[in-house]
């Protein structure tokens, strides 16, 4: 039986996939752990879909998944999966999306019904593992589209909250009264 405690991590340092120990603060961990946090909130938010929004569930787990190649695009060296077409994916999803919502005028107050306001919190998460990549690229040379796929997404998701406030019948609350 494999533990899952290996006590490896017990003075705060921890294993990157190179085999190399570095601190639990290390900027690749960090960036990875908040990439790992964005993908296991998308769950929560899979959880937590409205019957209305269900048809959301497998583009969610798609994330998931692409999220997963990200990560290993971050920590193991030459790999590197995250593309162009996984830009203009979400941008093209992006579009579409816009095309159905109403035009924003205006800023909105982040929230919604349950779905939207699930997915305006991933957008935030999203934003941080972006701010962390960022940090990271300084130090160790990441894949362009990695920077670039974490900004989109990040916009997908907006976009995405506000679709599914439009399918659960939720009017945007502008940030003005």
């Amino acid at each position: 039986m494999i533990k899952i405690y290996t006590k490896v991590g017990d003075q705060g340092a921890t294993r990157q996939a190179s085999g190399k120990m570095v601190a639990k603060d290390d900027a690749q961990i960090v960036a990875l752990g908040n990439i790992d946090e964005l993908q296991s909130y998308l769950g929560v938010v899979i959880a937590n879909l409205s019957s209305n929004c269900d048809p959301l569930k497998s583009p969610l787990q798609q994330l998931q998944r692409r999220l997963y190649i990200l990560e290993a695009d971050i920590a193991i060296e030459d790999h590197c999966e995250i593309s162009d077409r996984d830009v203009k994916d979400l941008e093209a999803k992006i579009d579409e999306m816009t095309s159905k919502i109403p035009p924003m005028k205006e800023f909105i107050l982040p929230g919604g019904d349950v779905t939207g306001a699930n997915l305006q919190y991933s957008r935030t998460l999203a934003r941080r593992a972006e701010r962390s990549l960022v940090s990271l690229n300084r130090i160790q040379r990441l894949n362009p589209y990695n920077l670039k796929y974490l900004n989109r997404l990040s916009d997908y998701l907006f976009t995405l909250a506000r679709y599914a406030n439009l399918l659960d019948r939720y009017e945007d609350v502008k940030s003005k009264e």
